[in-house]
């Protein structure tokens, strides 16, 4: 069957077609050899639509947040498809031998409430004018909707997505929080758990980089818009995979964070 055809939500999704692999340092190929036996042992994961990522070029693959696991199954199908993902990570985690090794496989650390944040955006900038694949997190943690849809999402990937070229792909995920439930912070160990995938069409925003190169302001009501229109294209894709539709309210994010707080919008408000 055609990757392409459209499934019932209870059928199985075909997987993404084979790419050739990226060259990879020594501290991606130290970082595959972790992530890939612990998500196929803990992921079944399904992929419609992967050859919606561009096989070269700078993407910024923006991506619903609902487990502290779901980056794992997100590198892995970003591998599938021929590519190397960057992610935007809490600079907390960049401590001791593992920081070493996620600075040298190219993952960016976010220095929030600090000056230094907006280097963050800066490295993420700069990795896609380079041509690689920057994945983010708008809500910029775990959604604490109750129900899982996304919640209000910060505006940092608006200032990605304007002041940059790169090819914008919405990504829906579901399946993660069955794993490691963010809400009762419970984790649940199986094998195998379904983790479903949406790659949605890249989204137009010519009329909003106009704007900019134009020489208008960077308004916070233009980064509003550019955010909802990215968000509002995750919550319909991930819809489309739960087989409901998306609540019109959408779910407030902290007034604080949290340590939950994990890969996300770069500080930016």
């Amino acid at each position: 069957m055609s990757p392409d055809v459209v499934r019932s939500p209870g059928e199985q999704w075909p997987r993404r077609r084979w790419r050739p692999r990226p060259r990879l340092n020594w501290a991606l190929r130290m970082s595959l050899a972790v992530v890939w036996p612990v998500s196929a042992l803990v992921y079944d994961l399904r992929l419609r639509h992967a050859d919606r990522i561009p096989a070269r070029g700078g993407v910024l693959l923006v991506a619903n947040h609902v487990s502290v696991l779901d980056p794992l199954a997100c590198a892995m199908l970003v591998y599938d498809a021929g590519r190397v993902p960057r992610f935007l990570a809490k600079d907390s985690v960049f401590t001791g031998l593992a920081g070493t090794i996620l600075r040298a496989a190219g993952q960016i650390p976010v220095h929030r409430g600090t000056v230094a944040a907006q280097s963050s955006m800066g490295a993420a900038e700069r990795a896609l004018a380079a041509g690689e694949v920057v994945v983010i997190y708008p809500e910029g943690s775990v959604t604490r909707d109750p129900d899982w849809w996304p919640m209000q999402p910060r505006t940092g990937v608006a200032r990605l997505a304007l002041a940059t070229d790169a090819v914008v792909v919405p990504l829906a995920q579901w399946g993660p929080q069955r794993v490691h439930d963010y809400h009762a912070k419970q984790f649940h160990p199986r094998l195998r758990t379904r983790a479903e995938y949406l790659v949605g069409e890249p989204v137009d925003l010519a009329d909003l980089r106009a704007r900019v190169q134009e020489g208008r302001p960077v308004t916070t009501e233009l980064l509003r818009e550019t955010t909802d229109r990215l968000m509002g294209r995750v919550r319909d894709q991930l819809g489309e995979i739960r087989g409901e539709t998306p609540p019109v309210a959408v779910h407030p994010r902290p007034a604080r964070r949290t340590p939950g707080d994990l890969p996300g919008a770069a500080g930016v408000a």
